[in-house]
Formats: C-alpha cells, structure tokens, sequence
C-alpha cells in the first residue's frame, strides 16, 4: 500500500520511484539562494517532491564555506541546487555570474552534482524576503520540472529520523 501512495507522489515529480523501496536518504537533495550577505539553504526529497527551509548562512569567506560544509556532512545531499538569477527577459546580470561562480565552487570543494534553476521570481515569490524560504522554491521549482505541481506530503525530517508514518 505504501509504495504505491509513494509511487503516485512520484508521478509529479522528475524523480521515478524503482519497483524496489527507496529510503529517502535516497535521493536528498539540498538548494542554495546565493546572496552577497546571505546564503538560504533548503532541503528536499524525490520521494515527496516536497522542498522546505532549513537554514540561513549570514557569513562570509571562510567561515561561509564551513558551515555550507557542516550542513553537508550533517544532511548527506546526493546533488545540489543553484539558483540563478535572470532578468525577467532571460538576460544575465552582475548576479548571474556570482552565482554560477558560487555553483562551480560547490562542485569543486564537495565533489557532488550542481543542478543550476531559473530563479528569476523565486524572490518575489516569497514573503517577508526570507533566503531559506527561496532557497525552498527553487528547490521546489527543481523538482516539479516536469510542469505538473507538486504533490501535498510531508517535509523531510532533520538527518538521522525515520520518516515514515
């Protein structure tokens, strides 16, 4: 009964679930909104294609690069996700460089896959102008990539907890 409640979610998502259980350490992925101040970072799954917020990085240099690498070895993502942003035309921007910069960095210090998202609204989109919270849309964006919507489920629990009802 589970796999196949699993394997609907699934549908929407540009993940496929196996005929085989996956267990949602699986397929973790984790998004960046990169900012000159602050970095937001979200955290997602494929198995409910559900994005939320996880932390808000408001340092720089050195001590950037540690915490991003703290909240790695603590979540174990399997690929990240970059926003970058775009003016409403397509056309790039001062922005657009820094963040695919910010991107190539991560491949290079984590070894792991960089998927980079269109995050032209992603900011306007979230209230209040919270980093992590965008950091969840693009994520979510990532995930529903496939255009259908995302399904309703639950959010992925904090490293370490079973997830399932």
């Amino acid at each position: 009964m589970r796999e196949g409640v699993l394997a609907a979610r699934a549908q929407s998502c540009r993940f496929r679930l196996s005929s085989s259980a996956v267990s949602m350490a699986e397929r973790l992925l984790m998004a960046f909104d990169f900012g000159t101040r602050r970095v937001g970072v979200a955290v997602g799954n494929s198995i409910t294609c559900a994005a939320r917020p996880l932390a808000i990085i408001d340092a720089q240099g050195d001590d950037r690069w540690h915490r991003i690498e703290a909240l790695l070895a603590e979540w174990r993502p399997h690929e990240l996700v970059v926003g970058i942003p775009r003016h409403p035309d397509g056309a790039a921007h001062e922005m657009t460089a820094r963040c695919e910069r910010f991107a190539r960095q991560l491949e290079g210090r984590f070894g792991l896959p960089v998927a980079r998202v269109d995050e032209r609204y992603s900011s306007t989109a979230v209230a209040g102008g919270r980093d992590d919270a965008a950091a969840a849309v693009i994520l979510q964006q990532y995930l529903s990539a496939s255009g259908q919507p995302a399904p309703a489920g639950p959010e992925p629990d904090a490293p370490g907890q079973d997830a399932t009802p």
